[in-house]
């Protein structure tokens, strides 16, 4: 019995410290699955967001090329192609029914060159008594007899009138000589003489007003006679009868190019019209008018590079620079390609001069890259 007990002894001690290595085994097993298991929750929170952020519900991190010292642009913008001088908007100053339309698109034109005629008869009329009241004016002041200075007054007098009328002369001529080159450039023998001519009877009558003004202070307080003073009379109303028939003549302010032209004869042309009759613009070289966002407004500089890109033109890039910066913020008025309204966005008109407009053509949309010039520094 002594030895079957010992050996009973021996084996449940066996037994325990099998069962103790067993504990000791599973204890660090359970550590190793909780340690697994919470790496599994780390992997699946960080695949979240992942997930998360390609779906675009958390923003992504700025990388260092995104900061902004880093970045290349300083700010984008929208923008349109303009001629230097702008669209230049042309309406009549009376109202009247267009009798001719001496142009046409692509056409070249000078400053002064006649563009449309609007019809008055009564006007023309107008013309025609005032000259005649001049003619009768004229005879009976020389019936009168003068000397001295009254006659060296009355002289000047008539070379300024023929002078003024001299004047009016050179820039008809002037007119039916780039009516006769209509489509062409502006220039040519024909007109070139025609503006010389214009020249130098506008530098005639100068000239004269200035004697005749020497004239009359040299005379004094005399006063004209009554016949002197019905002419002068008459004259006054010829010059204001001939500046109501130059309002029928529409001219060109600058040299430039016909962009549209909107009237046909016989249409009735208004000062108020909503449409202008023709659309100018110096297209020798063109710029970008950009509405720059207001946060962008602190940015910008003058003189600044830019890059102007256009959808057109996709593979192309063209260079320019600011030239000016408006000093207001308004509502935009350039329709953005998003959904918007472009009411609720306030901008400051940016002007970038093209170095070489290439393709580009006027009223093209285009954006505006301003280049940060901290990041080339």
């Amino acid at each position: 019995m002594g030895a079957s007990s010992a050996r009973k002894e021996a084996a449940q001690d066996a037994i325990d410290k099998r069962r103790a290595n067993v504990g000791s085994t599973v204890a660090p097993a359970s550590k190793v699955f909780a340690t697994v298991a919470a790496c599994g929750l780390v992997v699946m929170a960080a695949a979240a967001i992942v997930a998360l952020e390609i779906g675009g519900q958390v923003a992504p991190r700025a990388t260092a090329a995104e900061t902004p010292d880093k970045k290349i642009w300083q700010a984008v913008a929208p923008g349109r192609v303009e001629p230097q001088s702008g669209e230049i908007r042309i309406a009549a100053s009376v109202m009247g029914r267009i009798g001719e339309v001496l142009i046409g698109v692509n056409d070249k034109v000078f400053a002064g060159q006649p563009l449309m005629r609007l019809e008055d008869g009564e006007t023309q009329a107008r013309l025609l008594v005032a000259r005649a009241q001049i003619e009768l004016r004229k005879r009976a002041r020389n019936e009168q007899r003068s000397s001295g200075r009254t006659a060296s007054r009355r002289e000047a007098e008539d070379m300024v009138a023929d002078s003024e009328q001299a004047v009016v002369e050179a820039r008809s001529a002037l007119d039916k000589a780039a009516a006769a080159n209509s489509g062409g450039d502006g220039s040519g023998p024909r007109i070139d003489t025609a503006r010389a001519r214009l020249t130098r009877a506008r530098d005639l009558l100068e000239s004269q007003k200035a004697e005749l003004r020497r004239l009359e202070i040299e005379s004094g307080t005399v006063l004209p006679t009554q016949a002197e003073g019905q002419l002068n009379i008459a004259r006054a109303e010829l010059l204001g009868v001939e500046a109501a028939v130059e309002k029928l003549t529409i001219r060109a302010p600058i040299d430039a190019t016909v962009l549209r032209v909107n009237a046909k004869a016989g249409e009735l042309a208004m000062p108020s019209a909503a449409q202008p009759l023709l659309l100018l613009g110096d297209i020798s070289a063109m710029r970008v008018r950009a509405e720059l966002d207001e946060r962008d407004f602190g940015g910008i500089k003058l003189g600044q590079t830019a890059v102007v890109r256009s959808a057109a033109f996709p593979d192309r890039e063209f260079a320019g620079r600011v030239l000016s910066i408006a000093p207001i913020v308004q509502s935009s008025r350039i329709s953005s390609g998003d959904q918007r309204n472009v009411t609720d966005v306030n901008v400051a008109e940016v002007v970038v001069e093209l170095a070489e407009p290439g393709p580009l053509t006027d009223g093209m949309k285009v954006d505006v890259y301003f280049r940060n010039e901290t990041q080339d520094k």
